[in-house]
């Protein structure tokens, strides 16, 4: 007889507290809805995804492309919520963000939230965030960044299949309302360029075209392009910069598309000199034959110094094509989202969206995300970035003055004027302001300019392009600046608190369901860390290949912002395919801290996981 206790069966592992999503609630109220308010349980046995989404962030707009085929393909069983949530003053306006949804063609609901009440309810850090809903309303999936369409187009179908057999997904029209449309020769016009013939070249965006204007900048010439989003030589997608070569031909930002296009004026044809049509992500070439190497979104093009210098963006650099040689590469910053200056391959950019040249010495850049005054200029063998106005990425508003104090509100334009200065569409202001470098003054040359995103010289006017207003806008340049009473303003986000000391900060990422982390050429991720001020870390700055890090913060710095960028690769885990395709996960954070003896030890930042 054998008197051994039985070995105990093991204990089933433990199943993860599924979590209800929060309501959700924003007091701008719902767009694309026709005025019917929404509530969670509106989507009952639907596949839910909440877009976290700010309409200045280019990561932001990234992921609205990425969406819109899943949209459609799923369209009867998936409903996507775009929830807007405010970075800057102006994008809290009810009507700049109404002008977005229209501007960048959102085909389905979307909550304003301007006070980020929903933002704080689901626990959200970072433009743009995914949050996946199942079909009874429980969360299942975080996103941060952009890159995860792959990866929620597999876990809507599993989400499809379970609930279809469960009884629990229900099939239909989703709440989307289309807006009528508005009938106006020019919506949400984007960039400007004087021709030869001393007719204006306007870019179109939202319409998809180019369009001819005579020299009153109101009469309708000529349209080039069909008008439907596309990649062919009668299409483009939201196209925005423009620049005129020497031969005079019109260089054109497919922003969209990822592409540069050539125009020329005198036959109407258009032919691409450079991008793929395909996105650039870390680890793609930065340089070679054109027509190999992907962009990411340029927003605006400039000739200068016998090149074509390229506002990249959606990786935060300049780049420049050379129709010489038929090749890109990169000429400045390094894919890290801030404001550093210094040797161009080292600085640090934030969207860069508006460029002018000026003479030899200056390439004048719209820093947008950093609400900067930013330029080129030549040193030794190479370049370098300087800042004229502004200070980094949370900080912005409307100040005239000494250029060490002025302010501006995420400017997209900029253009070089006869005497040296510089005149820059303020465009959430609704200003045109000027910086002057002899006097190192910056002032404001005009205002109730809707949205204004570039302007053009024309004699001694200088012609605005009124974004959200639709329209050309002549304006006589003044000989003194129209005062405005200041305005500075902080991003509204509430600092998260945090212990003095050591900061362990992990940022979470799980290969989405059938990937694994791909390690066939080394390390799959990378972690960047950086704050301001610099002092803000003792230790931890710096480059690694670990998703977590510990941080020391200095006793003597109370606040500040910390800068993360994380990037994973992952690949398809099927042995039986030969040739596997692979994913790149990113994501930028700007994280402002306070630290206080309360605060928090650990900082978790979500790239990508599963919350059950």
């Amino acid at each position: 007889m054998n008197d051994a206790a039985p070995a105990p069966t093991p204990a089933p592992a433990p199943r993860r507290a599924r979590v209800r999503a929060p309501e959700l609630i924003g007091k701008g109220g719902w767009i694309n809805t026709g005025g019917k308010d929404l509530k969670l349980a509106d989507f009952r046995g639907r596949v839910l995804i909440l877009d976290f989404w700010t309409f200045c962030c280019i990561n932001c707009l990234h992921v609205l492309d990425e969406l819109r085929e899943l949209e459609e393909k799923h369209r009867d069983t998936v409903v996507i919520i775009g929830v807007h949530s405010p970075k800057f003053v102006h994008e809290a306006e009810h009507a700049a963000v109404v002008d977005a949804v229209e501007r960048y063609e959102v085909h389905h609901p979307v909550l304003d939230d301007p006070e980020l009440a929903t933002w704080k309810q689901y626990a959200v850090r970072a433009w743009p965030t995914l949050v996946v809903i199942d079909p009874e309303g429980y969360i299942v999936a975080q996103h941060a960044g952009e890159g995860h369409a792959h990866a929620i187009a597999r876990l809507v179908e599993e989400l499809e299949a379970e609930h279809e057999a469960k009884g629990t997904l229900r099939r239909g029209d989703g709440p989307y309302v289309a807006p009528e449309p508005v009938a106006t020769d020019l919506r949400f016009p984007g960039k400007a360029v004087l021709l030869p013939s001393g007719n204006l070249l306007v870019s179109d965006s939202t319409r998809h075209q180019l369009v001819e204007l005579a020299a009153d900048g109101e009469s309708v010439v000529r349209r080039i392009g069909s008008g439907e989003r596309g990649f062919t030589a009668d299409s483009f997608s939201e196209p925005q910069g423009l620049a005129l070569l020497p031969d005079g031909s019109v260089i054109v930002a497919d922003t969209v598309n990822h592409a540069l296009r050539r125009f020329d004026p005198a036959t109407g044809a258009v032919e691409t000199v450079a991008g793929t049509g395909r996105q650039w992500w870390q680890g793609s070439p930065t340089s070679g034959p054109a027509l190999e190497v992907d962009l990411s979104s340029p927003w605006d093009v400039a000739w200068w110094r016998d090149k074509v210098w390229i506002a990249m963006a959606g990786v935060h650099q300049l780049w420049t094509w050379d129709p010489q040689t038929g090749t890109v590469a990169v000429a400045a910053g390094t894919t890290s989202e801030g404001l550093h200056d210094g040797p161009a391959p080292e600085a640090w950019l934030a969207q860069p969206s508006g460029l002018a040249a000026a003479g030899e010495d200056r390439l004048w850049i719209a820093d947008s995300e950093n609400s900067a005054l930013r330029y080129v200029e030549p040193e030794g063998e190479g370049y370098a970035v300087r800042t004229a106005v502004g200070t980094g990425l949370f900080d912005f508003g409307h100040r005239d003055g000494d250029a060490g104090q002025a302010l501006l509100q995420h400017p997209l334009g900029v253009t070089a004027l006869p005497d040296g200065s510089v005149a820059v569409c303020d465009t959430y202001n609704h200003a045109l302001r000027r910086f002057d470098p002899a006097t190192d003054q910056v002032s404001t040359l005009a205002t109730d300019l809707r949205e204004p995103s570039d302007a053009v010289l024309v004699g001694e006017d200088i012609v605005v392009v009124e974004s959200a207003r639709h329209r050309l806008t002549r304006l006589r340049l003044p000989e003194e600046a129209v005062r405005v009473d200041a305005v500075a303003h902080r991003t509204q986000r509430a600092a998260t608190e945090v212990a003095p000391g050591t900061l362990r900060l992990d940022v979470v990422f799980q290969a989405p369901a059938g990937q694994k982390l791909d390690t066939r050429y080394g390390p799959s991720t990378r972690l960047l860390v950086s704050s301001t001020p610099p002092e803000l870390l003792v230790a931890g700055e710096g480059a690694g290949t670990d998703l977590f890090r510990e941080l020391a913060l200095n006793p003597d710095v109370t606040e500040g912002v910390l800068h993360v960028s994380a990037m994973a690769a992952s690949c398809d885990d099927d042995p039986a395919n030969e040739y596997p395709a692979c994913h790149v996960h990113q994501q930028d954070w700007g994280v402002p801290v306070t630290v206080t003896a309360e605060g928090v030890a650990r900082l978790p930042l979500v790239l990508a996981g599963l919350d059950a």
